[in-house]
């Protein structure tokens, strides 16, 4: 049992007995003294704490609290301080199930981790545990039950639902060579997968890890009445003063006090904040912390990664001419027929752009790849050569817009393709959408030559490009901004983004099909093939610092009311402190509003 738990027993337990001794055995100074002792210790247990925040260089609202329980106990007062202790020990237990509330969506992905699989073995199916599932398993996926591991559907066809991964609630259909995620809901047909994963490293463990993760972050922000401490205190303190220096009745200063208890300020700000994590988790978009919340609300800068993040990570020809006299038909149809032989991504661009025009594709001779440079063979006897311009001639060769891929023939120049990445459709209103958000200044950071890296950055509308950056160079950019460009944020979907996601302010991982290193080092994760997500989060958390801010100032605002009122001896110390129940309520059901996306 924890601290909280015991300081809300123990008081309960105090107040019980001392009703017993004053209502049943008519002895209200026993009653009195052990509320007293039980007040005074606590008092002092909370002074201690508010030292400790002190110290730290915090002003805390504890100071209020201390004092509105010496108060009525000095004062005589005791039932009124008996029910301030109350409210103040039962706030960490309302906080509790508010936040359990504001939670239920991420702990469903963790109340529906997947345990078993079925091994298919010499055409039997025998039941194993999940951890045992080795890559290259058979296994059999039954309607309606959860996909173990990722995998590679190679028998049967099917509709999966993703929405615990993605959000996405309609319907993907699968059928063979789908690539199929654990965590999945399969639909009314069986089907067959070949482990691709093993449990740990599959995709829907690398998301509960996440929101593990994220459960073990809270905010930094969460004491947010901290801000409006002195304030709010010397305003209590002066109201008490003025009603005691005019009526010439110290109880007025407890009566005062007793409403201007801190509890639902403290309250407040975390609910709020557990709420927008709550939210963001509902919309496909993993929140590791409230603090990446908060640095999301306050962004000066965003930075992109271009490839696989603006683009789409899909090269497509977007021009090709033959030169030196060569056909065009012919260059074309010689370097598909080699590239057809690569895995390269830029090989698989070229082979579809031959095959759109349909033309067949020539067998090829004395075949050899050299990483990084190109591919060679022989056609009908012919030397053919496709890659790098530095590898296929000696010629001077064309430069192209986006990135150039050289055909020699014969060792002749022959002809070049110039390749870019497609632009994400939803990339230009998701810029627009973070300048709309106060946002402007808006970088990508590209390992891309500069023609192309420029090319996407005008389309799509961010501020300022940074060609040819290797990963190092990302970390040098992001750690050069100027303060008045701060806090920042990176967003990437590779490895090589890691080390400036983890630098950055909040780094946001592009996490879909994969959570990779650059979902372990970024503070928010994208579980969607979705760049609009990005907007999503900074409207999120936007919300969420609107709603958390309100909330404490309606709990600051109602409190100073009650204190007018209490001035004038309107309010019996009693009933004053059960006020602070209804001032707690409305403090939280009014936090729990960030977890609406209708805000």
């Amino acid at each position: 049992m924890n601290s909280d738990k015991i300081k809300l027993y123990t008081t309960l337990t105090i107040g019980f007995i001392a009703a017993i001794l004053e209502f049943v055995f008519h002895l209200p100074n026993y009653a009195q003294l052990i509320i007293s002792i039980l007040g005074l210790l606590l008092a002092l247990i909370m002074f201690v704490d508010m030292v400790k925040v002190l110290k730290s260089g915090n002003f805390g609202v504890d100071l209020l609290a201390i004092t509105a329980i010496v108060a009525t106990i000095v004062l005589g007062q005791y039932w009124a301080g008996w029910i301030v202790l109350l409210m103040l020990t039962g706030g960490d237990s309302l906080e509790e199930y508010a936040a359990n509330k504001a939670k239920r969506e991420l702990k469903s992905l963790l109340d529906n981790t997947p345990s078993q699989a079925h091994l298919i073995v010499d055409q039997k199916v025998k039941d194993i545990d999940i951890d045992d599932v080795k890559v290259g398993d058979e296994l059999l996926i039954r309607p309606k039950e959860q996909v173990p591991v990722d995998g590679i559907i190679f028998d049967g066809t099917s509709e999966v639902d993703e929405s615990s991964l993605t959000g996405e609630s309609v319907p993907v259909t699968v059928g063979k060579d789908s690539h199929v995620m654990s965590g999945s809901i399969n639909g009314e047909n069986p089907f067959k997968i070949r482990a691709e994963k093993v449990a740990a490293d599959s995709e829907y463990q690398a998301i509960v890890k996440l929101v593990k993760e994220s459960e073990t972050h809270p905010a930094h922000f969460v004491r947010l009445a901290d801000r409006y401490a002195v304030p709010f205190t010397l305003i209590a303190y002066v109201i008490a003063g003025v009603a005691w220096y005019i009526s010439k009745d110290p109880i007025r200063i407890a009566q005062v006090l007793v409403v201007a208890s801190p509890c639902p300020l403290i309250l407040a700000a975390p609910i709020a904040f557990v709420s927008g994590m709550s939210r963001t988790s509902r919309n496909g978009i993993i929140v590791k912390s409230g603090t990446a919340l908060e640095k999301l609300n306050s962004a000066k800068t965003v930075a992109f990664d271009k490839t696989g993040t603006i683009t789409e990570g899909r090269l497509i020809v977007d021009g090709f001419k033959s030169v030196n006299g060569f056909s065009k038909e012919q260059v074309m149809v010689y370097a598909a027929s080699l590239e057809q032989n690569s895995s390269h991504v830029m090989a698989k661009a070229i082979v579809d752009f031959t095959l759109k025009h349909n033309l067949e594709l020539l067998p090829v001779a004395d075949l050899k790849e050299t990483t990084a440079e190109g591919i060679e063979g022989k056609i009908d006897g012919i030397e053919v050569k496709v890659g790098q311009a530095e590898f296929v001639t000696d010629e001077k060769v064309d430069s192209v817009t986006g990135s150039g891929v050289y055909v020699s023939i014969d060792g002749e120049y022959a002809g070049v393709y110039s390749l870019l990445d497609q632009i994400r459709p939803e990339a230009k209103t998701t810029i627009q959408g973070l300048k709309d958000f106060g946002i402007s200044n808006i970088l990508m950071i590209s390992g891309d030559k500069k023609e192309a890296t420029e090319l996407v950055a005008s389309e799509v509308g961010i501020t300022k490009a940074f060609p040819s950056s290797l990963p190092a160079d990302k970390v040098k950019i992001i750690k050069g901004l100027d303060k008045e460009y701060h806090p920042t944020v990176m967003v990437g979907d590779g490895v090589n983004d890691a080390p400036a996601l983890a630098l950055a302010d909040v780094g946001i991982a592009m996490g879909y099909k994969g959570a990779n290193a650059a979902s372990e080092s970024a503070d928010a994760v994208i579980l969607q093939d979705d760049l609009s997500k990005v907007t999503t989060a900074v409207k999120i958390a936007h919300d969420t610092m609107k709603v958390a801010r309100e909330a404490v100032l309606i709990g600051i605002f109602i409190c100073i009311a009650l204190m007018i009122v209490a001035g004038f001896g309107l309010i019996p110390t009693i009933i004053g402190a059960m006020l602070q129940e209804v001032v707690d309520t409305v403090a939280i059901l009014y936090a729990l509003r960030a977890r609406s996306d209708k805000l």
